[in-house]
């Protein structure tokens, strides 16, 4: 049984300018009748902002994760079990007919029940799951019509989609691990918006409100992830997910960023190395240490000014 989640809006969710700006943007390629597609790095916001648009939208949702072990039928449906009939004949009393057969079971996926009632499909890192897959979205984005498998019955071999229905895709860009190269023909038919890391106000934003901390606190926290962010010594630059993380962490414990001061650089060392690092790159990782011990010094005595 397929999933559907109703659209409402996200909590603690932050629209400031430039948010809102994406935000629009993308309505009104939809509202055209055209797909989005957010496309960037880890922790640009791209599930949130597509959440953040179904919900706009207030039809119901439906959501797929990307995968590489998917096929078509894990988007589009397959036999799933048996269907068992019996039929018992005692028309004469005396003697007792029974006749029972078995038919494979059809059960539609996620593709097919948006296509078919009309909701908002969320495809989360599409790219994650092989071009082959994802080949029945070429009809259904062009032409509005889902190929049927044959062994799901009916006398139709299609299915018109319905004219509500609306897609909202996201990906990581093709250097990523575990990424597939989309197909042309694929990224024709949708709208690809490209998300860099927030500005500055979005940032502090979204950091107040996920940690409920003050904006002074945000501020400090948002200054040493950017600047480490603009410092290059990172294999991957931190997001504003490290941002959150810090600041999180600095609430549960109580502490603001300049009262326990040797905390909090050792816990901003510990998120924002790991955060920024791939696994067992220990030089990397003492590197990023060393530039964030500076610039929590640095920002820390400026929030005590």
């Amino acid at each position: 049984m397929t999933t559907v989640l109703e659209p409402s809006p996200l909590p603690d969710f932050v629209e400031t300018k430039y948010i809102k700006d994406i935000s629009n943007r993308a309505a009104h390629y939809i509202k055209a009748g055209f797909p989005v597609h957010f496309r960037g790095v880890s922790g640009t916001g791209k599930t949130t902002l597509a959440m953040h648009i179904a919900s706009k939208i207030k039809r119901p949702v439906v959501m797929i994760h990307g995968d590489e072990e998917f096929t078509t039928s894990d988007l589009v449906g397959g036999e799933y079990g048996y269907r068992v009939r019996k039929v018992v004949d005692r028309f004469i009393s005396r003697v007792l007919k029974t006749e029972e057969d078995m038919v494979k079971r059809w059960v539609d996926n996620r593709l097919t029940v948006a296509c078919k009632y009309g909701f908002t499909l969320i495809y989360d890192e599409f790219t994650r799951s092989r071009p082959e897959a994802n080949n029945i979205l070429l009809s259904i984005l062009q032409e509005k019509m889902m190929d049927l498998p044959v062994g799901r019955g009916g006398e139709e071999p299609y299915l018109r989609v319905d004219p509500n229905f609306t897609a909202i895709f996201t990906s990581n860009p093709e250097e990523y691990a575990g990424v597939h190269r989309s197909q042309d023909a694929l990224r024709d038919r949708m709208i690809t918006m490209d998300l860099d890391h927030f500005d500055y106000e979005t940032e502090v934003a979204i950091t107040q409100a996920k940690s409920k901390l003050s904006r002074r606190h945000s501020e400090a926290i948002v200054n040493i992830v950017r600047g480490l962010r603009e410092s290059g010594k990172c294999e991957f630059a931190p997001t504003v997910r490290g941002c959150i993380m810090v600041a999180k962490t600095l609430k549960v414990q109580k502490f603001t960023p300049f009262s326990a001061n040797g905390v909090f650089t050792q816990m901003c060392q510990d998120i924002l190395a790991s955060e920024t690092s791939r696994v067992g790159s220990k030089t990397n990782q003492n590197r990023v240490k060393e530039v964030v011990r500076e610039l929590v010094e640095k920002h820390t005595k400026e929030v005590v000014r």
